[in-house]
């Protein structure tokens, strides 16, 4: 329960905000040994500078590749504009209650990820360590896309793109380059067998499979290192590093340029778009409606997963941003404001997509559903395929691939941040200095590099899929944020959290947002994540290669590694704690928010 000095200081009205702040930083609870005191070690824990800061950065981290390559797809793929009906649905009732949730405990907790967690209910600590493991996962391959759009966009920069003719050393006999072509294969030229001799294949696909990744024949097939990758990515991660070194202070600054910029560069390429030949259709294949889709379950799931990962919910991100935040900050207008770029840029992001497939299908003579793609594929083959008979194509080339990057990069640096905020709040008296901060920043980011060499082998691209298909997939995410809405509207309490939030903002959560936690979120997150493992699909790489069973068994180990966090840590923090069964019960499932305002100082 919280401490009745403590809820009596907070309570009170106060004339002067940061008169708040301080009387409530100064509360001590000198019988709890956890407590660090930093005014003796003269530290204080990072804000943001200004609450656009925290605004921008929430932005840029949501904001990301899925954006771009994964909305776009699934609204054509599930009907068109009936897919908005399911993706609205699970937003209003799973992605912006999750994510006001965690916005709210990071603010109110005012600590990393996992201490939040540990603190509002010690017997869930495993909620917080289980997202520091995604996020862990997540940085080692997230990070591997920028550093392929970084090798496209400094091939960029020729008079001629590589990609868009067959008189370069990597391509074979079977290269084509006309777009009104249909390609009969796509797949590994080092998967081609006698069948698939004499048939054609794109020359956009042989410079991506051939030049960029030097793709192998398989997973157990790892080859040399790509060393014009291995350069790029560590470019990539001294940029990374450079952004979140310092703190948030600097890298609040640096979102100013990586979320805004993209919009500038999504509205000239949706300008150039809508001007080709052929736009007309894409956009219309991509809004056409089909309410009928709507009778498959399939829709609802890709609706769901969608919002969980377009929001970055039980990454642990939303709620690290936050606890920079000023105690009093109005998180609850920050949630609809962020909710809104979100949402809307997939949408608009989905009009500069399509216009383009759209001429490309017109091109080709065929129809767009034959050249729409997700993923990798839209963005390293479809795309950059279309951009080749555009006028001053190296042009759009530049901009496209630049765009890649900053949607991509402020994501990555802002996970980056979660991850190590964690590490950095359970060590203040050492870490909150800005020397050993750097020094911890420059270990890990040095770290996660060798890391992921492994994804830019010759069968790096195989070890890629396998990451992204496993370890921060939806089954993983559906898992963490059944139990975060359980613990918080179950556990800890409907009450309490209504207090929280009066506390911070001088208002109470609506009642819906607990209909959603209480209810709703923990049966749709139940029912997709049945669904999935009953409907789920072994692994492939353009569904000509299939992973072998031990590839599969460790996908399967990285989605168990942090899935299990949650009941082992339970299980663990029963064992190890002193006293009676009924005892260690309520001393488990107590709160200690008596505390948290305590190791965090202004």
């Amino acid at each position: 329960m919280i401490a009745s000095t403590e809820l009596e200081i907070r309570m009170k009205p106060k004339e002067s905000d940061d008169l708040d702040e301080s009387v409530l930083n100064n509360v001590q609870e000198s019988s709890n040994p956890d407590v660090v005191d930093n005014d003796k070690f003269n530290l204080k824990r990072d804000q943001w500078s200004s609450k656009l800061d925290f605004i921008l950065a929430c932005v840029g981290c949501a904001v990301g590749l899925g954006n771009i390559w994964r909305f776009p797809y699934l609204c054509y793929k599930n009907g068109g504009g009936a897919f908005l009906i399911p993706y609205i649905i699970c937003l209003v009732t799973c992605g912006l209650p999750l994510f006001m949730m965690e916005l709210a405990l990071g603010q109110y907790m005012r600590i990393g990820n996992v201490e939040t967690w540990a603190r509002l209910i010690p017997a869930f600590k495993g909620i917080g360590i289980a997202s520091f493991v995604v996020t862990f996962q997540m940085n080692i391959y997230y990070i591997i896309i920028l550093a392929w759009a970084a090798y496209f966009l400094v091939m960029s920069f020729t008079s001629t793109l590589p990609w868009s003719h067959c008189n370069n050393a990597w391509n074979t006999d079977w290269c084509f380059t006309q777009l009104n072509v249909t390609p009969v294969i796509n797949v590994p030229s080092v998967l081609a067998n006698e069948s698939t001799q004499g048939k054609t294949v794109d020359a956009v696909i042989e410079f991506w499979e051939r030049k960029v990744l030097h793709i192998s024949g398989g997973i157990d097939e790892p080859g040399n290192i790509v060393w014009e990758l291995a350069v790029s990515l560590l470019v990539i991660w001294i940029l990374v590093y450079l952004c979140v070194c310092r703190g948030v202070r600097v890298s609040g600054k640096i979102v100013y340029f990586t979320a805004l910029f993209p919009y500038v560069i999504i509205t000239i390429l949706l300008i150039r778009g809508v001007t080709l030949d052929g736009a007309r259709d894409g956009i219309y294949f991509y809004l056409k409606p089909d309410f009928s889709r709507l009778l498959d379950p399939q829709v609802w799931v890709d609706g769901g997963t969608q919002i969980f990962f377009s929001y970055v919910l039980a990454t642990g991100v939303v709620t690290t941003l936050s606890s920079y935040n000023k105690y009093r900050n109005n998180f609850y207008r920050d949630c609809f404001i962020i909710a809104t770029f979100n949402s809307c840029t997939s949408f608009y992001g989905g009009f500069a997509v399509f216009s383009v497939l759209g001429f490309m299908a017109k091109e080709q003579n065929v129809t767009v559903s034959e050249v729409a793609k997700s993923g990798p594929g839209l963005v390293f083959i479809a795309y950059p395929k279309a951009i080749t008979k555009m006028p001053i194509s190296p042009l759009w080339a530049v901009l496209f691939f630049f765009m890649i990057l900053l949607v991509g990069f402020d994501s990555q640096f802002v996970a980056v941040e979660a991850l190590l905020a964690p590490i950095i709040d359970a060590f203040p008296q050492y870490l909150y200095r800005k020397r050993n901060r750097m020094i911890l920043t420059a270990v890990y980011c040095v770290v996660t590099y060798f890391l992921g060499l492994s994804m830019l082998t010759e069968g790096g691209m195989y070890v890629f899929q396998l990451f992204d298909y496993y370890s921060a997939s939806g089954l993983v995410l559906l898992w963490i944020c059944f139990f975060e809405a359980v613990v918080v509207s179950w556990v800890f309490g409907e009450e309490r959290f209504q207090e929280a939030a009066e506390m911070m903002i001088g208002r109470r959560f609506p009642c819906w947002f607990f209909m959603c936690w209480k209810y709703i979120i923990p049966v749709i997150t139940s029912a997709i994540f049945i669904f999935s493992i009953v409907s789920f699909k072994p692994l492939t790489y353009e569904k000509t290669y299939i992973y072998p069973r031990w590839a599969q068994a460790i996908g399967f180990c990285m989605a168990l590694v942090s899935m299990s966090c949650i009941p082992v840590v339970f299980i663990y923090t029963l064992i190890t704690t002193r006293g009676t069964l009924r005892r260690r019960w309520q001393i488990i499932f107590t709160p200690l928010l008596q505390t948290h305002q305590i190791s965090v100082k202004e």
